[in-house]
């Protein structure tokens, strides 16, 4: 992943300038998590938790128990579960992605 030597490892939790914490279950080459970085970015999320699952088996059983999926990436915002890149993307294209990432929101992205 792109800037691996600067981002969070498991345990420390970074919001960046959006507001709500956000992590990201991912592996090192996943075309779809870079392309969710990339989201987040231009949305102004500087640091992003990234879970490499494909380092520890461990990390993917507890995403797949936590997400009900086994794809990566798998993107929390707060307490919400976004999902993958797809869930991601289209949150965008609905004008719904910066209200989550405010704080001060609910999980939907209402105020």
């Amino acid at each position: 992943m792109a800037g691996d030597a600067g981002t969070a490892d498991r345990g420390d939790v970074q919001s960046g300038g959006a507001g709500k914490p956000v992590v990201m279950y991912c592996t090192a080459f996943c075309p779809y998590c870079r392309m969710a970085d990339s989201l987040l970015a231009k949305k102004g999320v500087t640091d992003v938790q990234r879970i490499r699952v494909d380092r520890e088996p461990a990390l993917r059983q507890e995403m797949m128990d936590r997400t009900g999926r086994y794809t990566v990436p798998q993107i929390y915002i707060g307490d919400f579960h976004v999902g993958g890149y797809d869930d991601l993307s289209q949150l965008e294209r609905e004008g719904k992605l910066e209200s989550l990432l405010r704080a001060g929101t609910d999980e939907h992205g209402a105020e």
